[in-house]
Parts: C-alpha cells; structure tokens; sequence
C-alpha cells in the first residue's frame, strides 16, 4: 500500500501538522501539493491518504474543491485533517469529508488541529505544541490501527459542520510590496491563484487574492506584507474568538 498526502499549506502550518500525523504511518509515502495539482491521480483500493487543509472562514478553501476532479479514489481511506487558526474551523471538515467522498474516497477519520494563525500569528503562536502533538500522533495511530484492521470500513457517519455550508467569507486582506520589493518573481510565479500580475508585482488584484498569505511567507527580501491599519482592524474582529486556547478534536468511525 501507498500513502498519499494531499495538502495546502501556503504558510507551512498545514503541511507541518501533516507531517506529524504521517510520522507514524511505516510504509511508501507520496506528497501531493493540492494547489498543484492539474493531473489524475488514481488510488487502488489498498492505499490510504490523507487530506489537509487550511480553514478559510469556517469553510475549504474554495479554489481547492476543483482539483478534487483530479483524484480517482477507487475506495481507498482517507483520513482528513482541518488545520484552523485558534478560532474556529465550523464546516471545513463536513465540507471536506463531502468533496472527497465525491473523489471516490472512504473518509475513516478526521481531526480538526490547531496551528499558528496565518494572518495573525499571536494567535495559537507556538501550536501544534507538545500537546498538541501528543495527541495528533495518538489519533493517527488510531487510524493506522483502523485503516489494517477493518477491510470493510464503511466511513464516518457524522461530522460536525452545516449543510448547507455557512457562506463563504475570508478576511479581505490583500497582501502587497512596496519599492523596496527586488522584483524577484517568486510571489507571482507561487500564489496558487495567480493573483500578483507578473508585470506589478507589487499589487495584488484583491478580487482574486484569497489572503492565504503565502506570498508574505515566501518573500526572500520581507517586504511584501498586509497594511498595519488592516491589520489591526482584523485583530480587533477576531481578538475575542480566538484569545482563548481552542483544543483540537478527533473522529473516528464507531465500530
């Protein structure tokens, strides 16, 4: 069997909680850039993966949900992992487990885990902590133990989240350079929705920036960044959701 890891992970947060859940699992591992992905990728019945995202808003990042048209499940189990913030990750897994079911895929388990905010990194700064990984490592030895020993898993039955989804609303932040930027190109040549015009790159076109705040993270001079005004505008919306230390949680299906 083969273990597939589909993931986005602009700001290495995602990809970092990922890495740990896989760090338990002892066999052939292949890494999937979901933002990349333009290919079919076919599964056989034996294989697992697993499947994490970022919550954007409470929701999947909505420009992901097309690429699932490029996985072929074939009935393979997939363990699904919401990454969020330290506010909330509301239907990202129920929205999560729906799309990769439509691959084809059996969801056998789902963690919701806290990671460093993506915009605001005060918030949940140092997760996933100790602790934190502690238990991600305990869910994920779970589903290795679930994934060898029930051959006919029929899936999960209930996973918190609304149908029909909450609306689909991110914070309008739309990251830019000032004349410091050097005109390297990696921002425009990385951002996954190809928001930054390679002949500015210094804008951002705010209507297709989906504020995953990559191209902050991967700028070698540090120069593009969110308006300081904007940005304390932001804390101030989210300061009471998310100063208090969320918990991660796991599910798994009832045998």
């Amino acid at each position: 069997m083969k273990l597939y890891i589909f993931y986005f992970s602009p700001t290495g947060g995602t990809k970092h909680v990922s890495d740990i859940f896989c760090s338990v699992w002892d066999c052939e591992k292949a890494f999937v850039n979901l933002g990349d992905l333009d290919s079919d990728i076919s599964l056989a019945g034996e294989d697992a993966c697993v499947i994490a995202v970022p919550s954007f808003g409470g929701r999947v990042p909505q420009f992901l949900i097309p690429k699932f048209r490029h996985i072929r499940g074939n009935g393979a189990k997939a363990f699904l992992i919401a990454v969020y913030g330290n506010r909330a990750y509301e239907d990202t897994l129920a929205e999560l487990n729906d799309t990769a079911e439509s691959a084809g895929l059996i969801c056998c388990g789902a963690g919701a885990v806290v990671a460093r905010h993506s915009i605001l990194p005060k918030y949940g700064a140092g997760r996933p902590d100790d602790s934190d990984i502690q238990e991600l490592k305990h869910f994920s030895g779970q589903c290795k133990d679930y994934f060898h020993t029930e051959t006919n898993g029929s899936g999960l039955t209930t996973l918190p989240g609304n149908r029909p989804y909450r609306p689909y609303a991110t914070l309008p932040i739309t990251p830019s350079a000032g004349k410091a930027c050097t005109g390297c190109g990696l921002c425009a040549k990385k951002c996954p929705v190809n928001a930054i015009p390679s002949d500015n790159l210094r804008k951002c076109d705010k209507n297709a920036c989906i504020s995953c705040m990559q191209c902050v993270s991967l700028c070698p001079s540090h120069v593009r960044r969110v308006n300081a005004a904007i940005l304390k505008a932001a804390d101030l919306k989210l300061k009471k959701a998310c100063s208090e230390r969320k918990s991660n949680e796991f599910f798994l299906p009832r045998t």
